[in-house]
């Protein structure tokens, strides 16, 4: 009689099933974090396993089509570690909006600044009686 090595078996068959999923997830993230294109073709072929195989786990299928469906139609894929949150938006969105907020302003100072100094020359000009020359546009222009 044979001793029953159906349990080793199994345990083996099982172990190489892990293996192969731990695998199959590494090269998602893999692709991902390179700015790969997620499909089933390329998952396989990092991963070392078939597509047919792929197809056939669900939550691999899920994550490769989710992952598939969230990139961009067009342009370069870009890697998660690298994607902008909606926080990371508005944070920039802010700090945009203050630089044009101090610029305006600091725009404005300037005008006035120019416009105090084009003042204060014509009014220098008219107190030594000389006639005054006209003012060049490039004088006037506060850029």
């Amino acid at each position: 009689m044979h001793p029953d090595n159906s349990r080793y078996l199994i345990q083996a068959a099982r172990g190489r099933h892990e293996a192969t999923l731990r695998r199959a997830r590494t090269a998602l993230k893999d692709l991902d974090r390179g700015g790969q294109p997620v499909t089933f073709r390329a998952v396989a072929a990092t991963a070392g396993v078939s597509r047919a195989w792929l197809y056939r786990q669900p939550q691999l299928r899920a994550q490769i089509e989710r992952m598939r469906a969230d990139a961009p139609a067009a342009g370069p894929v870009v890697p998660a570690a690298q994607r902008a949150t909606d926080q990371s938006r508005q944070q920039r969105i802010e700090a945009l909006l203050a630089d044009n907020t101090r610029l305006r302003d600091e725009n404005t100072r300037l005008r006035e600044h120019v416009a105090a100094l084009l003042g204060e020359r014509r009014a220098a000009r008219a107190s030594t009686s000389q006639p005054a020359a006209p003012t060049p546009v490039s004088d006037m222009s506060p850029e």
